[in-house]
Parts: structure tokens; sequence; C-alpha cells
């Protein structure tokens, strides 16, 4: 049934087929369940990396916890507070779930009675038999994900387990990175066909099928960004950004990248756009940034200084996907590597990529110059085996077609790591897409 879903899902990102279709919603909610299974073995044996002997995720309703879809079946839940529990029984892994409805799919996967069992109750015996040294909460971490066990929720568990547990609270939070960060081989061909959707919509969100230069403006084909995620029937993570520089003018900058143009700007001819995009679906976020040129009247392609410029952000991707990325060196020895190489040929580079997956900014070794360039006592992160990478950099480029001023080509392509370097999950940008006066 799943290998039939997956071929038809590959026959529609045929460059010569219609837009990507996904799954439906049942069929998704199958598959995602289906990595639920391989991606519970890795619990236990992580919990022992970290020394924890229980992990709580705690869900409430109004306030979903970002976990619970990834440790649990990805349904809704609507218990007031559903609590799923990882023990080390020291022989094996024993997963309990709490919730304030009975769900027959848990059963599949965490001992669940048909009659809720009383959360407090439970806890306290839970508690008692095992006695942990270390549970590990949501808490105390540096991202949202790693923190996000509420006050009320914290003195529940108190309440709960009694007095004295609360002196065995840790944080989770390098265990939630670690289980975030990994992936599985069975989730890269749907990551894939995300991938490949965003791609499809972007393209088309820079072409004549959605500008008309002149007429349109940012503000319409952010619209139609939304409008085409409807019809796909996948959500965003991030509102959708568009740039738009133009010779002779002055960008406007915020934290020092370029400004997001004004809805109201209208596309002209002869401008350089740039969107940022991304979608969610299936338990993933994607993230994508790719750039367009509007021809003037009489132009038939796009100036040599624009193509060059693009050049160096390709050189910039290879630098650092091909030459300087393997498993296990860290971000620092990856972010300077490429940087030198930049400087040999006269590039002008930034780098900020990001871990992606379950979130688009997600949990793991980031290549950055933020972080590569900051004084901590903190070891840098290593890159792990097979974790996936919004490749997210640029670089700056003189453009003698327009007096010498200096344009950004941006990229973000999103790629996974292997023993050679990063591979992207559908070929990157390496000629401008074009727009053609009306």
């Amino acid at each position: 049934m799943l290998k039939r879903i997956m071929a038809v899902g590959l026959l529609m990102a045929s460059p010569a087929a219609a837009q990507t279709v996904l799954p439906t919603w049942s069929q998704q909610i199958a598959i995602r369940e289906g990595w639920l299974l391989k991606r519970h073995q890795m619990i236990l044996p992580m919990m022992r990396r970290h020394g924890l002997n229980m992990w709580i995720v705690v869900n409430e309703e109004f306030h979903d916890d970002p976990l619970t879809q990834l440790v649990a079946p990805p349904r809704p839940y609507t218990g007031g507070r559903d609590i799923f529990v990882f023990v080390d029984t020291g022989d094996s892994l024993r997963k309990i779930a709490l919730t304030g409805f009975s769900e027959d799919n848990l059963k599949r996967f965490f001992e669940s009675t048909d009659e809720p069992r009383p959360a407090a109750q439970f806890l306290g015996a839970l508690y008692q038999q095992y006695r942990p040294a270390k549970i590990g909460l949501s808490i105390n971490g540096g991202r949202g994900v790693q923190h996000s066990l509420t006050k009320s929720a914290y003195d529940f568990l108190v309440r709960a387990m009694g007095a004295e547990s609360e002196s065995h609270f840790t944080s989770a939070a390098d265990l939630i990175e670690e289980y975030l960060d990994t992936r599985i081989p069975e989730e890269l061909p749907w990551y894939t066909m995300l991938v490949s959707l965003t791609d499809e919509i972007t393209r088309k969100a820079f072409s004549n099928d959605v500008i008309t230069p002149g007429k349109t403006t940012v503000g319409d084909v952010r619209n139609w960004l939304y409008d085409a995620m409807w019809k796909a029937g996948v959500r965003t993570w991030f509102q959708p950004d568009l740039r738009v520089q133009r010779q002779g003018a002055i960008n406007d900058s915020s934290r020092g990248f370029l400004g997001v143009a004004p809805e109201k700007t209208v596309i002209m001819p002869g401008d350089v756009l740039h969107v940022d995009f991304g979608i969610s679906a299936m338990g993933f976020d994607t993230d994508w940034q790719k750039m367009a040129y509007v021809l003037k009247p009489g132009e038939k392609d796009v100036p040599e200084g624009l193509k060059q410029g693009l050049r160096n952000t390709n050189a910039l991707q290879v630098a650092m996907m091909q030459h300087q990325a393997r498993p296990g060196k860290t971000t620092v020895e990856v972010y300077e590597g490429t940087m030198a190489e930049m400087k040999e040929k006269g590039i002008e580079a930034r780098i900020y990529s990001h871990p992606i997956g379950n979130q688009g900014h997600g949990l793991g070794a980031s290549i950055d110059f933020r972080s590569a360039s900051r004084t901590t006592t903190t070891p840098p992160k290593k890159l792990r085996l097979g974790s996936y990478l919004s490749v997210e950099l640029a670089t700056t480029t003189a453009i003698p077609e327009w007096n010498n001023q200096k344009i950004v080509v941006m990229a973000e392509d999103d790629a996974y790591l292997t023993e050679n370097g990063w591979v992207f999950f559908r070929p990157n940008q390496t000629a401008w897409y074009l727009v053609r006066p009306k």
C-alpha cells in the first residue's frame, strides 16, 4: 500500500508531470506511524547515552508540546493533560501513555488502557517502583522544544510523583536534540517529495504565470504562495519573504541581511528577485531560497555579471558541501575551511546554514558565521551522519552592467549528510529563473 502511494507521488514529481500530489491525511498518518515504530527503538540507547532513567513528555490542550507528534502517534490529543513516559527498566524500555481519553492507536506504541488511569496516582506509583536517579524533562534547554514544559505541568509532576522526585528532575535537552537530529532511511524519500513540491511552487511563483512586470506586487506573489500551499494541502512554518534588488537603488537591511521588500513594491523589468519559502507537512519542514531576474524589453538573457554572481554562490555551495563537510567534523572546521576557500577565490561570502527536518530551524550542528566566530567554553558541535541541513548562504558580487553596484545572490537548499559530504534533495539552482516582460 505505502509503496504504491510512494510510486504515485514520485511519478507526479517528475519534471514533465503535474504538481507533486501528497498522500491523503490518513495515509500520511499511517506512514508516520510506521516511522514511529523504528524511532522508538532509538530511545533506550539515547536515554542511556545521556544518563536518563526516565523521560516524560507532557502535552496540554491548547498548548501542544512540539515533541508529542514525534514521540506518539501523530493524532490530535485533547485530554487536558496527556503524558507520555519512557522508563529504562534495566532490561528494556517501558512506554506508558496517560491520556485523558482512550485512543485505540496508542496501544500499538504504549501501555494504554481503555479506561484512562488517573495520571497523578499512576505517576507516583511509577516513581516508587523504579526510583529513577534522573528524570528527563523539557526544561532548561536552549531552544523552545527543549524547554517547552509549562510551570503548571512541572508543578503537577512534583505533586504526582512526590516532593522527593523534584531533586531528580533534569533537562532532557541533549536527548531531545539527538532524537530530533537523527533521521531514519524510511523518511528520506518522503522528505525528498516535500522538497520537490517546495521547488515546484517556487518555480511557478517566479514565472509569468504569477508575475506580470509593471503590475504584480511583492504582496501579490506572497498571497499567491499562501494560496498555492492551500491547494497543495500543506502549511508553512514562516511567512514567505521576497527581496528586490534594483539597479541604482539602495536596499534596506535588517539584522545585517538584505531587507524584505514592502508588499506594495511593484516588480519591474530589470529587477533581481529573491524568495525565502518553505512548507510544512508529514511532521517535516522545508526551507528554500531562489533567485530570479526580470528581463528588460529586448533582453534575451541575464546580464553576464549576474551570471557570475550565481556562479560565485554555486562555488560556495560546492566548497562547503563537498570539499569541507564530513561526518564527525566540527562546525567550526567546516566553516573556517569553506571561508578559506572563498578567500583564495576572491569571493565575498557569508554562511548561515542550519539543521532542518522536524523543525525548520532544527536542532543539531549549524554551519553559521555567528556561532563559528563566537567565543564560548562549549565545544563546537560535530556533524551527524544522515542529518538534514538547510544549506543557507550568499555571495556578494559587483555587477559591471550595473556600474559595479554590488548584488547579493542568496541560496538555500535542503540536503542530507553522507560519508562524502552533503547531497541536495533536489538539484540546486545553477541558472537564473526568468520572468519575461509583458
